[in-house]
């Protein structure tokens, strides 16, 4: 499956984000392999640095230490795939002003809707900071669900237990972007939730 061939935007109606730096992960795969997502906020100012992209990509290279950190053994970022780990961002262009705002996340949470549709042996999602969480309590409503992560602090809801039907959900920190292991304790938070995420995998 070539995941840009399932995914679009049509109407591109989001003012606070940059439609020139739309990316979807250009990428062939097979779904039934892929057993967890990991959604990060949006898409980086350099298209380059996402993921997939190879090279230096900023995107691959902390996420690659993330696991690491978390006791994951792992040569390259295509190590990741290869696990059954998909990595995505929840708005798919990237962002022009420092906050995300509400209506935008929820736009983008259709198309980030589609793609957990793609694959259906999906057991665990993490969700890498606020974007992230806002955009599955979105798609989450629209099923006529509660939200299903609760309002507060990461640190504070991030030792709960949460799941949205079969899935098990794993609210964390951005382990993308400048701020990425600038802050010793919240790199420590992050492996520690990938590590709880991972032992589900068996």
């Amino acid at each position: 499956m070539h995941i840009p061939q399932h995914l679009n935007c049509a109407r591109f109606p989001c003012q606070d984000v940059n439609q020139d730096g739309y990316v979807i992960a250009d990428i062939n795969l097979d779904p039934q392999l892929i057993s967890m997502l990991m959604i990060s906020e949006g898409a980086p100012p350099i298209r380059g640095d996402y993921y997939y992209s190879g090279g230096e990509a900023a995107y691959e290279s902390t996420t690659i230490q993330a696991f690491r950190d978390a006791g994951v053994e792992l040569d390259s970022f295509d190590a990741l795939l290869e696990m059954g780990i998909y990595l995505t961002s929840a708005v798919k262009c990237s962002k022009t002003v420092y906050g995300i705002k509400a209506g935008t996340i929820k736009e983008c949470s259709l198309i980030l809707e589609k793609e957990i549709g793609l694959f259906p042996n999906i057991k665990v999602i993490m969700l890498m900071g606020d974007v992230a969480i806002k955009a599955i309590n979105y798609i989450a409503k629209r099923t006529g669900c509660n939200r299903v992560i609760p309002a507060g602090s990461t640190y504070k809801i991030r030792s709960g237990k949460y799941s949205f039907g079969d899935l098990r959900l794993f609210p964390s920190y951005l382990q993308v972007g400048p701020s990425y292991g600038i802050e010793k304790s919240k790199r420590r938070m992050i492996a520690e939730d990938i590590k709880a995420a991972w032992s589900i995998l068996g």
